[in-house]
């Protein structure tokens, strides 16, 4: 099993411009600097990926798009690997959603996933979407012996964050001290017994230490960007 995973985020959108919780696709598209950072992902591949799939959001499809020109491959659209819908947050950039989307994606990343947003998702429903396709992808492709080349998924910073630490145990005060920016990645290697390990969380490679004093909150607020 030597292909991986590779779970980046988007490029930049217009609603990351404005600070905007867009969730609910198709969403905002991307912004010229967008494309400009999905090309520079292309050309950054040490190799092509032997297949591309990408959320049903246009950022992530506009994504797909230019790594896709590059790498001479077709994209897939797959249902379940958009972002965390955020219900009655939705498009709304003041601190007070902001802090409220905070809050509760840091209350998952400490195990209470059953939360949910308001009028929104729980972790454990963006986990009972998500992980099937992952999982979907790894027994038909990176199971199989054959396979030798890595499957690049574009897709949320929020999503690829939450799914990535539960599915290889990284530490949750990392994963929320950790943002994506956009066309980020984390690189998930499939190991024995169907589990995974973390080889690369952005720049930043093992061991992933947890994180004290961790504030996500305030981490957002301050932030040009605080979905990634």
């Amino acid at each position: 099993m030597s292909g991986r995973l590779v779970l980046v985020r988007h490029g930049q959108s217009h609603a990351n411009v404005e600070r905007r919780l867009d969730t609910r696709p198709p969403g905002a598209a991307l912004t010229d600097l967008g494309h400009d950072q999905a090309r520079a992902f292309a050309r950054g591949l040490l190799r092509p990926p032997g297949l591309l799939a990408h959320s049903m959001a246009r950022r992530a499809a506009e994504t797909a798009a230019e790594i896709a020109a590059a790498a001479t491959l077709d994209p897939l659209e797959f249902d379940g690997l958009h972002e965390v819908q955020v219900g009655e947050l939705e498009n709304r950039s003041d601190d007070e959603a902001i802090t409220e989307f905070e809050s509760i994606y840091q209350r998952w990343h400490q195990g209470d996933l059953d939360v949910p947003m308001p009028g929104g998702e729980s972790g454990n429903e963006v986990l009972d979407r998500y992980v099937p396709v992952l999982t979907q992808l790894r027994m038909r492709y990176l199971d199989d012996h054959a396979w030798q080349d890595d499957i690049v998924v574009v897709s949320h910073g929020a999503a690829i964050r939450l799914v990535s630490a539960v599915l290889a145990g990284v530490e949750g005060t990392f994963a929320l001290d950790h943002h994506l920016a956009n066309t980020e990645a984390v690189v998930l290697a499939p190991i024995t017994d169907g589990r995974w390990s973390c080889v690369q969380w952005g720049p930043r490679v093992p061991p992933f230490y947890p994180e004290p004093g961790v504030d996500p909150v305030h981490d957002a607020l301050e932030s040009v960007d605080p979905m990634g």
